[in-house]
């Protein structure tokens, strides 16, 4: 079967044969370490630079004199009286326009909003026959008076073709003339008037030569806000965003926006992100959610760059900048509060809480998504785990305080992704009317996997669908997700690697590694358990760490060159995993991968490149760590990464569906929902049919045209459905939720040593739960978490306080918790004695330790507490150096 191969190339070398081609900037070069600027020396044949007697900044002299960039000084942040300075020099310098119109073409009509920037997605694009400059381009009326600032930038790879761009602190003036025409400046012209603009230095006399451009017509507009609601799906490795734009969302929508096809009225419109990680900007639905710090230097001002700006910032610096970077954010809900020291690249250091952080890249999404949309969003929604949607919303309502989170009508990500399924069937009438279903929703994201199950009943009324769904969160895994598979993949990666550089590549194969054939994969599973299965694999990745270390948290005590090098590993590696993993299972026709130095002319037509900027492996021989400048030849196929993670996911899959398998209840569901970014690769729809009938299984997707999947996207389109149904009075809705089943127990010691289980794993939350007794003085008492595998997750430490106690009834316990605290469990307390009840609770996901005590034969109430289940919501740490 013919099909598609993988390959990754050197994009400095490719992209022109020629020496010089890629350009440096002198910022660029002081984030590189020493061997980072002789592997450019080596790549691009400077031989001056590859005597050993250069130091780091004879290295950055000889870049910059063959492979200077030419920076680019465009006027951005508003500077005091640079407004009034270029407005002098358009008096004094710029008279008389050159002659013609240099062949430049620019759009009939611009609508620029106050506060707001421009960029390459609102297609204002410029031609021009003769080569022009990335330059400043100035505003003007008919009266040379300045009314504002923009920029001309270059379309990558497209000769002749540009587009307008603005600052978002640019600052716009209306005058009374509303004759408007665009100055265009060579690039010397527009670097005299940025050095005016920010008065760099005095600026000698000159004649400003530019090409003057009438535009038709001209609209500086302020952002309107509009009562649209903003959905939010904030993800452990991607977060997406979109609206229900309906018609009168905004008084004025822009009508050039309608024209361009950037908003489409009465459907969803999805957040585009800027992909600026290579050197072509590519418009994704998903940003990635990654925040690194700019520059700390003003703790009260801490700048960041957001999701594909972070991790291009990370690419450029060859992974070896000591800037914050911060992935996995949404583990911190339960722990929002607390306090990160942050690093910028000049090592200014400053201390900021976690809820900062996440209020900036929240704040960048809502930002991205006001800029192409056109209108000020102040109701958000943001979806949240089954399990932990009371936190989540309230950690959303307290970050971000100017804004409306949508509570009454909030959706967990279960729900939003069965809801869009329910509306898919309403839409196509597969629904009977008033008939009950039943549906399995198992959610694979980045970090976690969670299984829901629910009924639902939907009749047709007269004036609208009543819909009546009753739910369970049934079952999760907290340490499986996308990441996982990513980590994996590069745990093989790193092991052939490390084979072909020591000439041992026969050693890493597959079937050696994983020595069970795929057939008799899921079998040896069920018989010997998932972690004998990677034994092997383990073990030599262990080994494989000996040759290319990638644990950089065990390299803090070594120099600093050696840290940096060991964490570049990690970070390159894990880069190009995930990039392998998205090729191989974005789409079913990818076969093979292969990483290669440079382009073939001859390659097969079925080849598929991806353009890798450098190679950036140091690998340890003799204890001495080395740049590694050759590309491996070595190949990988989409066999080897199907054996590879089978029988992680037939795990996952097996922990969630054995129980309803066992018992014969899975024969109730009609539907099988699988959704999340990592529930499109095949194995998994291959274990459910271990289990279930495959015809069962809803796993639709729409033909790929990006590169997000549509099942990524089902939770974001859910939550925006289901709120436009709400809105408009399409639907009325009846949302019950059962108790939770909780994959824990809890246990405590008693005085002789003996472990009491207080709550057991895999019981319903609403079950009276237990309780253990102390002396009334205790000081503090120890409470453990247990998985439903029976191994130790964490440990509690309940302070007891004699001053928090307070007199109480038999009366007020009934009232408060009768349905936790039966009347006998108190009845029971002697003098003297403390008897802590212990309880889970569905809204926090996690449990409550209530003590209650007798004295002098009065009961006395002491402080109730509660504990997460999961102190992070994912407890495996893939960033935390130790991989």
């Amino acid at each position: 079967m013919k099909g598609y191969s993988y390959k990754l190339h050197n994009d400095l070398i490719t992209k022109a044969s020629e020496r010089g081609v890629v350009k440096y900037t002198r910022d660029e070069l002081m984030d590189m370490t020493t061997f980072q600027l002789r592997n450019i020396c080596y790549k691009q044949r400077l031989v001056e630079g590859l005597g050993n007697s250069l130091d780091r900044e004879g290295l950055i002299r000889i870049i910059m004199k063959y492979l200077s960039a030419e920076e680019r000084l465009f006027i951005g942040p508003i500077c005091e009286g640079g407004f009034d300075r270029v407005q002098s020099t358009i008096r004094k310098y710029m008279q008389l326009p050159l002659q013609g119109d240099g062949g430049i073409r620019v759009p009939a009509r611009l609508i620029l909003y106050s506060g707001m920037a421009t960029d390459k997605s609102d297609s204002y694009r410029v031609t021009a026959t003769v080569p022009l400059p990335e330059s400043n381009v100035l505003l003007v009326n008919d009266r040379m008076e300045l009314c504002g600032i923009l920029h001309l930038q270059q379309d990558e790879g497209k000769q002749g073709q540009y587009y307008l761009t603005t600052d978002r602190e640019t600052q716009w003036l209306l005058t009374s003339n509303r004759h408007y025409s665009l100055l265009f400046l060579r690039k010397r012209e527009s670097e005299y008037i940025y050095n005016t603009y920010y008065q760099v230095h005095d600026q000698p006399p000159a004649n400003i030569q530019y090409y003057k451009i009438p535009l038709a017509e001209l609209e500086i507009r302020e952002l309107e806000e509009t009562d649209a609601v903003l959905a939010i799906d904030f993800g452990t490795s991607n977060t997406t965003a979109g609206a229900f734009l309906y018609n009168g969302y905004a008084a004025s929508p822009s009508s050039l926006d309608l024209l361009n096809g950037q908003i489409q009225m009465d459907t969803i419109n999805y957040v585009k992100f800027p992909d600026t990680t290579y050197k072509v900007t590519d418009w994704i639905e998903a940003l990635p959610s990654v925040v690194s710090v700019t520059d700390c230097s003003d703790p009260t001002n801490i700048q960041y760059n957001f999701g594909y700006q972070a991790l291009r910032s990370m690419r450029h610096s060859s992974y070896s900048s000591r800037a914050s970077v911060f992935h996995g954010m949404k583990r911190w809900v339960n722990n929002y509060a607390k306090l990160e020291e942050v690093m910028d690249t000049q090592g200014n250091i400053a201390m900021v809480s976690r809820s900062e952080i996440l209020r900036a890249y929240i704040q960048y999404v809502i930002t991205r998504a006001e800029q192409q949309f056109k209108c000020k969003f102040r109701h958000l929604h943001l979806s949240s785990p089954v399990k932990m949607k009371t936190q989540f919303l309230d950690m959303f309502t307290h970050i971000l305080p100017d804004y409306k989170i949508e509570r009454d009508n909030a959706l967990d990500e279960g729900m939003a992704v069965l809801y869009n399924t329910i509306a898919d069937g309403i839409e196509r009438g597969t629904f009977e009317d008033g008939e009950e279903y039943k549906a399995l929703v198992i959610d694979c994201g980045g970090g976690t996997t969670d299984l829901s199950s629910c009924n639902f009943r939907v009749e047709d009324g007269h004036m609208s669908y009543r819909i009546d769904i009753n739910t369970t969160y049934e079952n999760g895994d907290t340490n499986f997700g996308g990441n996982n598979i990513t980590y994996r993949i590069m745990q093989f990666m790193k092991i052939v690697f490390a084979d072909y550089y020591m000439g041992q590549r026969n050693l890493s194969d597959i079937d050696k590694l994983i020595n069970i054939p795929a057939n008799d994969l899921f079998r040896e599973v069920d018989e010997q358990g998932v972690e004998q299965i990677y034994s092997e694999l383990e073990r030599r990745y262990r080994e494989a760490e000996d040759v290319i270390p990638t644990a950089f948290t065990l390299y803090e005590n070594r120099s600093r060159d050696e840290y940096l090098r060991v964490r570049g590993n990690f970070h390159f590696l894990w880069e190009i995993a995930e990039q392998m993993k998205e090729q191989f299972f974005r789409r079913t026709g990818i076969l093979r991968n292969r990483f290669h130095s440079e382009h073939d002319a001859l390659e097969e037509s079925d080849l598929q490149i991806t353009t890798i900027d450098r190679w950036f492996l140091s690998v340890s021989r003799n204890g001495v760590m080395k740049d590694e400048y050759e590309f491996p030849d070595v190949v990988f196929n989409i066999k080897e990464i199907t054996q590879l993670i089978k029988a992680d996911i037939y795990d996952v899959v097996r922990k969630f569906l054995d129980d309803f398998y066992r018992e014969g209840r899975i024969s109730d569901y009609s539907i099988i929902k699988l959704t999340g970014q990592s529930c499109r690769i095949d194995v998994f729809r291959e274990a459910l049919k271990e289990f279930v009938p495959g015809r069962s299984i809803e796993f639709r997707q729409k033909p790929v045209e990006g590169r997000i999947p549509d099942l990524k996207l089902s939770c974001l389109r859910g939550a925006i459905r289901y709120l436009h149904a709400r809105k408009f009075g399409s639907i009325e809705v009846s949302i019950t939720n059962y108790s939770s089943v909780i994959p824990y127990a809890v246990s405590a010691h008693t005085h002789n040593h003996q472990e009491k289980e207080l709550i057991s794993s895999l019981e319903r939350s609403n079950r009276v739960l237990g309780s253990i007794s102390r002396p009334f003085d205790t000081a503090e008492i120890e409470f453990f978490l247990h998985g439903s595998d029976g191994g130790l997750r964490q440990s509690y430490l309940y302070v007891n306080k004699i001053t928090d106690y307070r007199p109480i009834t038999h009366q007020e316990i009934n009232l408060a918790y009768a349905d936790k605290i039966p009347q006998d469990d108190t009845d029971s307390i002697v003098n003297g004695e403390t008897k802590w009840f212990v309880f889970a609770d569905d809204n926090h996901w996690g449990f409550h330790v209530l003590p209650i005590a007798r004295q002098k034969d009065g009961l006395h109430l002491g402080r109730k507490q509660i504990f997460a289940f999961e102190s992070d919501l994912s407890e495996l740490d893939f960033f935390d150096g130790l991989k």
